[in-house]
């Protein structure tokens, strides 16, 4: 039987497993914001295999740590591929993109500066 998510509320000063806040959907990027402020956010993220994010920019840097699976990372035409527990800084205004080559979750830390 399958756990009801906990809600953002409850996540606060509890003990939790980054790899059970978000679960995989067939065909698809599953998200849930975890911390958000004025400034920035932690997202978890779940993308099915071959699922990913096409190319656009931002303006901060953006933190990736991959919890589980391995995922491709273009950031300005170099290709980077993450496996379990490798980060990456994408820096600001720099385009980017994403493929999941797995079943991929991945942290995103976003910090407005």
């Amino acid at each position: 039987m399958k756990s009801e998510p906990r809600k953002l509320d409850e996540l606060r000063a509890q003990t939790s497993a980054l790899k059970d806040l978000v679960e995989y959907a067939a065909n698809s990027i599953v998200s849930r914001e975890i911390v958000k402020s004025q400034g920035g956010s932690v997202t978890v993220f779940a993308f099915d295999q071959g699922q990913g994010l096409s190319e656009h920019t931002a303006p901060f840097d953006a933190l990736v740590y991959n919890i589980e699976g391995e995922g491709e990372i273009t950031i300005s035409g170099t290709k980077h591929t993450l496996s379990a527990g490798d980060l990456i800084i994408m820096p600001a205004h720099e385009p980017h993109a994403l493929l999941a080559t797995s079943k991929f979750k991945m942290l995103l830390v976003m910090i407005k500066s």
